[in-house]
């Protein structure tokens, strides 16, 4: 099977295999194929036959009334089943409705890439996080900002022209963190124009967790000693110079950029953690006292970035302890964190409520976040300031793309799947309970009446800010 879609559908069901069964997906494929790499070269674009595809179906559907017993089980060469046709997928139950114990539903490719290329979120986030630069004051020697999750780097470049149209002169120290290989591979394709027209940046990628990557540092001491830390000094003076080397780093990710499912939550977690640091050679002693070192980094930022770092349906004191609270601890002198996330209360949530009456995970609102995270920070907090903002500030709202009058009357086929696509993606719908709904046309339906209630879709983010007192 050539086909990416195939591959990336045995993905899915082979991450909630693991997730059930506890398994690291390096060790379900020794006991599915006998081949501890395949489930990583699937990631990275990788396709497989369909007599791997029978196997490795047949090895789940083997396996699914007591998938726990595997994690007892020596190791060795895989047994395999019989093969299984293609049809016969296993059916899981949906998971609950706890990020902490969950899937990342944000890691579905399809849905993601969809979306991003149908709506205009990236660009009214960038905008909205661009806003924030009026209100800090750099201190020497760079102008410090940290991206809580690059994504495909669309709203990182865009705050970087905005962040050069008001400080065109003053060198950038920029660090983004991110799990996925994608998306650095898309990030990478956006920062040669950067390098261009601002040449003093220092701009950093990293997949370390939210409670390391401010620093550049592994908390763990296992983790610390096997930390892959790489600097690239770009050659040249163009953007295509620029382009060529960054290009050249794609082996490099191919190896060392992997993720794996933590056990624990089920989130994806980095294989090994890596510090990819990234500068202009001609620039390099204007940017010394930038760079950071491995073991001495410093994490005072005058702008953070926390654009949906979360699961919507997380308690508020996950997401304070876990995410908010770490990165609340990185701002600097004079600097802010913005944080944002999807708050419903749109033609979005309206087309899910049609098809899951009284679902809504957006319960968590933006007083209740930072409520949560005064508490997590106590004594430590005293010196930030937490602004939820009045509405009229606070909530924004952005559009999915369609041409003039196409929502009036018929609506093509394409455009109701994408409007589906995007509001199944922002309420963060398991493809588990999606399953049963999508063997009728109901949902279509309910999405075409909505799309032709409002003339559109749109849906509402809510975003605050936390700031700290100048020194």
């Amino acid at each position: 099977m050539g086909d990416a879609m195939g591959a990336q559908d045995i993905l899915v069901e082979i991450s909630d295999f693991c997730r059930l069964a506890g398994l690291a997906e390096s060790t379900f494929g020794r006991l599915a194929v006998n081949d501890g790499k395949l489930v990583s070269r699937l990631r990275d674009g990788g396709s497989l036959t369909l007599d791997t595809l029978d196997r490795l179906r047949g090895f789940i559907a083997s396996h699914a009334d007591n998938p726990q017993a595997l994690r007892v089980r020596r190791r060795g060469s895989a047994r395999s089943a019989q093969p299984h046709p293609p049809a016969q997928r296993m059916a899981f139950a949906a998971p609950p409705h706890n990020a902490e114990e969950n899937f990342r539903f944000f890691d579905n490719r399809q849905k993601y890439l969809l979306f991003v290329n149908t709506c205009s979120e990236k660009w009214v986030v960038a905008n909205r996080v661009s806003m924030e630069l009026a209100n800090i004051n750099p201190r020497p020697p760079a102008l410090r900002l940290f991206d809580a999750g690059v994504g495909d780097g669309t709203v990182l470049s865009r705050v970087m022209r905005a962040m050069h149209a008001r400080h065109p002169t003053m060198p950038f120290y920029v660090v983004g963190k991110e799990v996925s290989l994608e998306d650095v591979r898309l990030t990478l394709e956006k920062l040669p124009d950067r390098f261009c027209e601002h040449p003093a940046s220092v701009i950093v990628l990293t997949n370390l967790y939210y409670s390391e990557a401010p620093w550049l540092t592994p908390k763990s001491p296992a983790a610390a000693q096997g930390l892959i830390w790489k600097d690239v000094a770009l050659t040249g003076n163009s953007a295509h110079d620029f382009e060529e080397q960054l290009t050249d780093l794609q082996s490099f990710l191919s190896e060392n950029w992997n993720a794996k499912v933590s056990a624990k939550t089920g989130n994806p977690v980095y294989d090994r953690p890596i510090v990819l640091t990234l500068y202009r050679e001609d620039h390099r002693f204007l940017l010394d006292s930038i760079l950071p070192k491995p073991g001495r980094v410093t994490a005072d930022y005058d702008l953070i970035i926390a654009s949906q770092p979360y699961r919507a349906r997380a308690s508020a004191e996950f997401k304070a302890k876990k995410v908010i609270g770490p990165l609340a601890r990185a701002i600097g002198p004079g600097g802010r964190l913005i944080g944002i996330h999807s708050m419903g209360q749109d033609p979005g949530l309206e087309i899910v409520q049609k098809v899951w009456p009284g679902e809504n995970p957006f319960e968590v609102d933006r007083h209740a976040v930072l409520r949560a995270v005064k508490e997590e920070l106590g004594a430590a907090g005293r010196n930030l300031t937490f602004n939820a903002y009045a509405d009229a500030r606070s909530v924004f709202r952005y559009d999915m793309h369609t041409l003039p009058g196409e929502v009036v009357g018929a609506i093509g086929t394409s455009t109701l799947f994408a409007a589906w696509n995007a509001a199944i993606y922002v309420a963060q719908i398991e493809d588990q309970r999606l399953s049963e709904v999508v063997k009728s046309d109901a949902y279509l339906e309910a999405t075409q009446e909505v799309l032709q209630k409002h003339g559109g879709l749109w849906f509402n983010d809510e975003s605050y800010v936390i700031s700290r007192k100048q020194a």
